[in-house]
């Protein structure tokens, strides 16, 4: 299961060596079709990766910090710093390839 990131936490939470964000809202519907998928990656590479779920209509300031128009966006972040980002709800494969690219 993803982790809920919020303005509060994601100072802490983007300080980790791998982290996927993914900016959300709850009447999203791309956003609840990769739900699943995000929380199956969360569970495939714990070891990996930390990935948590921002929910834009609560987390605003975070949202623009990160300039997020669009939803889905997935930001992933090394080491407190934004390395890639990717918008829509893509496929478990295309979501997994990505991840394992910025794992490089």
């Amino acid at each position: 299961m993803a982790n809920e990131v919020t303005d509060k936490n994601i100072g802490e939470v983007i300080k980790k060596p791998a982290v996927l964000i993914d900016f959300w809202a709850p009447w999203c519907m791309p956003c609840r079709m990769v739900a699943p998928v995000l929380d199956d990656l969360s569970e495939e590479l714990k070891d990996k990766v930390y990935i948590g779920k921002l929910n834009v209509d609560d987390n605003h300031s975070t949202a623009s910090k990160y300039g997020v128009m669009s939803i889905p966006t997935m930001i992933f972040f090394r080491n407190g710093e934004q390395v890639d980002s990717v918008v829509g709800a893509l496929p478990k494969a295309q979501l997994k390839a990505f991840i394992e690219k910025n794992l490089k």
